[in-house]
């Protein structure tokens, strides 16, 4: 089993910046690919960015160029640093890990990150 605690998240304003912390626990070995996705009220989670453990990077199209995903692998901690934020950008923001076995899939238990104009 793996755990995911995030951190980070708040209120900003239009056009100001966030780092998203999220602490990996547990069977760290079993992650293959780490990353952030969000959902905000009455939409589908939607993927923002991954990384995998050979460092290869996956943005949406919507964050390409203000977002930035990267890990410390020393603290077993990936980092999501939000730059340009926008109202739209308000979501709860989780953090997921992803290992070989399709239940080796999981969860942090997110963290509201919210955007005024």
């Amino acid at each position: 089993q793996v755990q995911l605690v995030e951190s980070g998240g708040g209120l900003v304003q239009a056009g100001g910046s966030l780092r998203l912390s999220c602490a990996a626990s547990g069977s760290t070995y079993r992650i293959n690919v780490i990353g952030w996705y969000r959902q905000a009220p009455g939409k589908q989670r939607e993927l923002v960015a991954t990384m995998s453990n050979g460092g290869s990077t996956n943005y949406a199209d919507s964050v390409k160029g203000r977002f930035t995903i990267s890990r410390d692998n020393a603290k077993n901690t990936v980092y999501l640093r939000m730059n340009s934020l926008k109202p739209e950008d308000t979501s709860v923001y989780y953090c997921n890990a992803k290992g070989t076995f399709t239940w080796d899939d999981y969860w942090g238990q997110g963290t509201q990150v919210t955007v005024s104009s």
